[in-house]
């Protein structure tokens, strides 16, 4: 094998292993993210673009040159049966052999090269979509948190406006019961007041009768008087 198609199986061995590593269940999307956004990694991906596009130009020249070389021994091969020559044959097939080897393995090259570019992407896309998930998850969380609270308070406060309202209820009934008693009362108080007026003028009318009565007992002392006096001067 030449050079060339050594470093292209060197370079096809170490993308199986890169995409076995790639698959491995236990190493998450997050990790792999974490890895891409190393400054290292981070540091050649200005360039990985321009890598990318150089290896995979290189890969496709030798898959179409191996696939040269195919057709070319193939018509050799075709060519050498029909002239009946073993030793030939056999140089032949074992050419066509080497050239269908690095057919496969530039093929296979330049079909895992697209295959890790994406693989890292969709990675780097599932981390992302597992972090907007987390970040979603602690804001419906805290969103149903403040639903929670208020709920809480609006409970709350349906029993405190419950609780006013039972107590302006009471209230209203101690109002209620509060007028009543004072229409009751204001209503003895005009009982009363009327019972006092007529009091007064039986008072008044009590004193007019005593005045006239004390006037009539002085008429009669005075004539008691005088007919005493009257008396006295008869018996002397």
């Amino acid at each position: 094998m030449s050079l060339q198609w050594t470093l292209v199986a060197g370079f096809l061995y170490a993308e199986i292993a890169v995409v076995l590593i790639l698959m491995l269940p236990f190493i998450s999307a997050t990790m792999w993210q974490k890895l891409f956004k190393s400054r290292f990694l981070q540091s050649l991906a200005s360039y990985s673009n321009f890598y990318f596009s150089a290896f995979f130009v290189i890969l496709l020249l030798l898959f179409l040159d191996s696939i040269r070389q195919m057709n070319k021994y193939s018509t050799a091969k075709d060519q050498e049966m029909s002239h009946g020559h073993l030793d030939a044959e056999l140089q032949q097939s074992m050419r066509m052999f080497r050239a269908q080897r690095n057919c496969y393995i530039a093929g296979f090259a330049l079909f895992l090269a697209p295959v890790i570019r994406r693989l890292t992407s969709l990675l780097s896309k599932n981390a992302e979509l597992i972090a907007r998930e987390c970040a979603s998850l602690k804001q419906a969380q805290s969103a149903a948190d403040a639903a929670k609270n208020l709920m809480a308070e609006k409970e709350k406060m349906e029993q405190q406006e419950s609780k006013d309202n039972r107590q302006n209820e009471e209230y209203e009934k101690r109002v209620k019961s509060l007028e009543s008693e004072l229409k009751e009362k204001s209503q003895e108080l005009l009982k009363a007041q009327k019972n006092l007026e007529s009091m007064k003028s039986q008072a008044e009318a009590t004193n007019k009768e005593y005045d006239r009565l004390l006037a009539e007992v002085d008429v009669l002392q005075k004539q008691v008087v005088k007919s005493g006096g009257e008396g006295d001067k008869k018996n002397e």
